[in-house]
């Protein structure tokens, strides 16, 4: 499974979620939840605990990684995203590769391919570049360091804010399946299903990094 790491950008800092992020993430996700309809949020500190506590567990088993979105600024947790899926065509192979050693520790494992998902932010964070730059760390990382053939990323297809917000990152629509699964809110849902292969990375990260460039200003709430 790939291991733990931070990553850190201009706005934001993705760390390997933990428990003494709980109570952040509890905060993070006051407020109005009206965005939270398609994606689980943990409500309250309880709950926050048991969300990582899952998160745990995933990696433990080696079917995610999950991170929570802190700002650079202030230290503030403004949600969280994940790795998830993660797809071993011949292998695992580890990373770093190590000549002279057998590939397949698992602790080592690299993808050939993999999903970014259940990603949300706190209110505040929405509309500041926070998702964006998020996504970037998470793209660079897997094209870059792990160097996948592919990542893909989902949404419920009445999810309007998510597709449009995955479309905006230049990745590609794999098309929609159709009564995929049931859906957060017990309804029968449909899926859209997105790709980035590792040939069109750099004209994605041209496109991500020209539209983190053409960002307002970080908002006062995320820096405070």
């Amino acid at each position: 499974m790939p291991v733990p790491l931070t990553l850190t950008g201009r706005l934001v800092r993705l760390e390997p979620l933990a428990p003494q992020h709980a109570s952040g993430i509890a905060e993070a996700a006051q407020g109005n939840r009206d965005a939270y309809g398609f994606t689980p949020v943990p409500h309250g500190v309880d709950e926050a605990l048991e969300y990582v506590a899952q998160a745990l567990a995933g990696h433990a088993a080696g079917t995610s990684l999950a991170f929570a979105i802190i700002a650079v600024a202030s230290g503030r947790v403004l949600g969280s995203t994940r790795f998830t899926r993660f797809d071993y065509w011949q292998g695992p192979m580890v990373w770093p590769l190590v000549h002279g050693l057998p590939p397949g520790d698992p602790l080592m494992a690299v993808p050939d391919a993999a999903e970014i998902g259940n990603t949300w932010l706190s209110p505040h964070a929405r509309g500041a570049g926070i998702n964006m730059e998020s996504k970037l760390l998470l793209l660079q990382h897997a094209f870059e360091t792990w160097r996948v053939r592919r990542i893909s990323m989902r949404a419920d297809v009445r999810n309007t804010h998510s597709r449009l917000a995955i479309e905006r990152l230049g990745a590609t629509s794999d098309g929609v399946r159709r009564a995929h699964s049931r859906g957060l809110d017990g309804e029968v849902r449909s899926t859209a299903f997105y790709s980035i292969l590792d040939e069109e990375w750099p004209t994605v990260r041209a496109t991500i990094e020209r539209q983190l460039s053409a960002q307002p200003a970080r908002n006062r709430l995320i820096d405070a």
